[in-house]
């Protein structure tokens, strides 16, 4: 199997540059709209769009022949998803063209890179760091996006592939129970807290409410103002998001890695949709929606790859509420989980007791013996029934 990363540049470009790349995008943008309009909706080969439209999309753009091959692969591609989406594709603004072998070139001596416009080729200087060096190094990358910001910057994402090493077979799990008090909670006790990012982003959401509000109401040189502060404070929480799941997830595969282990994760998919049925205030419906837990997983199935280490994604049902030790289900409150079976009467950190459950599951998620493991014995149902107080809320099992 390969994997490809992808590097993102930021090109060093000259005013004249700037007009360059605005007309190639345009130009390629303006191919996509062309053929998505030209050609049956329905039709997503790329074979028979461009037996259909190639000669007369070429002629329209002005682009080079490979540029309007990329063009025909992503009106198809969008359609596709669009199709699984049940939605028309919407369309293509002049925001990124694709690139291959034949129309861009890297040269590592220089740290520049050549890529074709509509009359010739342009080459650019890379504005990159030590980490973009480091991966670039050595490499021959075959294709890359061309892609312009919103502020107007412009870079370069260079896709890199790679064979990853292979993912041993392995019954150790590192389970990750995830929640917002510790955003990450791993079945052998480490935690990171979710303090640090709760503050950061109710201090931004202060900072941007009165902002709003001066820019709103105050005077012309108040609102010009704060119209500039949020401007360039847009987007800092999101980098702030990312630098700590990047951050997270590196450092649960390199203990899992070192341990070799596998990883298993809970599937929160719908989770705000469930979570915003129930009466809340709005500051706790802004803290939960802004939950990164997806990106979070996917950061850390990318580097599970990266790394050889197995992910795999388990059914969050009834893992914080079921005994890790006997299986039965307990009380939970809070941060506190008690077990009411009189045999066991395990009392800790629920959020432990889940990831316990969860690395369970983990190991037995692909056995055919199903979920057997996690089911207690009728005999500790029959006499937690007959002699516990909460006999009233028992159940059997995880689901």
């Amino acid at each position: 199997m390969t994997q490809v990363l992808t590097v993102s540049c930021k090109l060093m470009v000259t005013p004249q540059q700037i007009e360059k790349l605005d007309v190639v995008l345009a130009a390629f943008a303006s191919c996509c709209e062309f053929i998505n309009e030209k050609t049956p909706e329905k039709l997503t080969n790329q074979i028979a769009v461009q037996s259909l439209i190639y000669k007369e999309a070429r002629a329209h753009s002005g682009l080079s022949a490979q540029m309007t091959i990329h063009a025909i692969r992503r009106v198809c591609a969008n359609r596709k998803t669009a199709k699984q989406k049940g939605r028309p594709v919407k369309g293509f603004a002049p925001t990124s063209a694709t690139y291959d072998v034949r129309t861009f070139t890297f040269k590592e001596t220089d740290w520049m890179v050549s890529l074709t416009m509509l009359k010739g080729r342009e080459k650019f200087n890379l504005h990159i760091g030590n980490y973009q060096k480091q991966l670039l190094e050595g490499q021959t990358p075959k294709s890359a996006t061309l892609v312009k910001r919103n502020e107007g910057s412009f870079y370069l994402n260079i896709q890199l592939e790679s064979e990853p090493p292979a993912i041993p077979d392995t019954d150790d799990v590192l389970g990750i129970d995830l929640g917002r008090t510790d955003l990450v909670c791993t079945s052998k006790g480490e935690k990171f807290s979710g303090q640090q990012i709760t503050q950061t982003r109710d201090r931004y959401s202060r900072v941007r409410a009165s902002l709003q509000k001066k820019a709103s109401k105050g005077t012309r040189s108040t609102r010009r103002r704060c119209r500039q502060v949020l401007q360039r404070l847009s987007g800092r929480e999101r980098r702030f998001q990312t630098w700590l799941n990047h951050t997270i997830s590196y450092r649960l595969t390199r203990t899992a890695k070192a341990s070799n282990q596998a990883i298993a994760l809970e599937d929160l998919t719908g989770i705000r949709e469930r979570t915003n049925e129930l009466p809340r205030a709005k500051t706790e419906r802004r803290r939960s929606n802004s939950w990164a837990f997806y990106q979070l997983r996917q950061f850390l199935t990318y580097k599970g790859i990266k790394f050889g280490v197995d992910v795999r994604i388990v059914d969050p049902r009834y893992t914080s509420k079921t005994c890790h030790c006997c299986k039965v289900i307990g009380n939970r409150q809070g941060k506190k989980f008690e077990c009411l079976n009189l045999k066991c009467g395990w009392v800790g950190d629920a959020d432990e007791n889940g990831a316990n459950n969860i690395a369970t599951l983990g190991v037995i998620v692909n056995n055919p013996r199903g979920s057997e493991v996690m089911s207690c014995s009728l005999q500790d149902v029959v006499l937690r029934a007959t002699k516990s107080p909460h006999r009233n809320a028992i159940a059997v099992g995880v689901g």
